[in-house]
């Protein structure tokens, strides 16, 4: 069996597995509880605690993934990530959560849900390809092929931002000073020309069922939403997904995060979550999630 200090010191690792697998922090959270009463249950010696609770997890993720493709497909306009708010200038926070932004956790979308689970396992938590194929029960080489056509999927796709925390912040800043002064002009500015924004509402409030590209749309677009009637609308400077970014409330609770990725001195993709069922956990008390709770034990 595995006791709970042992769990206890491997929570942080099975959480980032599971978020990363499925996009959601209430889903993973539900994945490391249910992880925890299998394995309490077994009775038996276990001789690799880690590579079985690591195996416990991903199955069980594999199977939510499976379960959610239909409910995928009906979805209303894009879909993003549950984001995870951390506190912002936290730099060693920043840079562990990395691999853990939105716009990686999109492209993480797009693979096969055996890809994203070979992925997860061998390029963010190390794992060798021998070792995997024994948790998800296939043959080392077609694991070992599976991985690769991840990798090269991902790597064609993923954003490539080398911009230091603290220039991204300070864009970011001022973008979001020009969007509270009604400055679009400056706005403008602040966004590159091929600026792309994705918008999450689910289908349950307002929210562009399309994305916005082009500066001049995005901006015109924040500027719309800006101009909503909101009782008591407070913004909140926080890091989303290790990005800087913003929390709007209204009325005392969380209404919308956002987060920007900025390359040359210029916001060139901004991600908007909106679905009230992804910001629940903000008003659970994960609003400062630490971003060391996605890394490696």
């Amino acid at each position: 069996m595995i006791d709970a200090t042992t769990f206890q010191e491997h929570r942080r690792m099975l959480f980032g597995i599971a978020y990363r697998m499925l996009g959601s922090v209430a889903d993973a959270e539900d994945l490391v509880q249910d992880t925890w009463l299998r394995c309490s249950q077994v009775s038996t010696p276990i001789d690799n605690p880690v590579g079985y609770l690591t195996r416990t997890i991903t199955n069980l993720a594999l199977n939510r993934l499976a379960s959610a493709t239909a409910t995928r497909e009906r979805y209303v306009g894009p879909w993003l990530p549950e984001p995870l708010v951390t506190r912002p200038d936290a730099t060693e926070e920043v840079e562990l959560a990395e691999s853990v932004s939105l716009a990686m956790l999109v492209v993480l979308d797009t693979l096969s849900p055996l890809e994203r689970a070979v992925f997860v396992l061998k390029e963010v938590f190390g794992f060798s390809f021998k070792e995997i194929a024994g948790m998800l029960e296939h043959s080392e080489a077609s694991v070992r092929q599976v991985g690769h056509r991840a990798r090269s999927h991902v790597r064609s796709r993923r954003p490539r931002y080398d911009t230091p925390p603290e220039v991204r912040r300070q864009v970011t800043d001022e973008f979001l000073a020009a969007c509270l002064g009604g400055d679009l002009n400056r706005m403008m500015e602040l966004l590159a020309p091929d600026v792309t924004a994705w918008s999450d509402g689910g289908g349950k409030v307002k929210a562009a069922v399309r994305p916005q590209r082009g500066a001049k749309n995005v901006a015109r677009f924040l500027a719309a939403v800006l101009s909503q009637p909101m009782a008591d609308p407070r913004l909140h400077a926080v890091d989303v997904n290790g990005r800087p970014g913003l929390l709007l409330t209204v009325a005392g609770r969380p209404d919308t995060v956002a987060c920007a990725e900025v390359a040359d001195g210029r916001i060139t993709e901004i991600h908007i979550v909106r679905n009230p069922d992804k910001l629940r956990h903000l008003a659970t008390g994960r609003r400062h999630t630490s971003a060391s709770d996605v890394t490696q034990s």
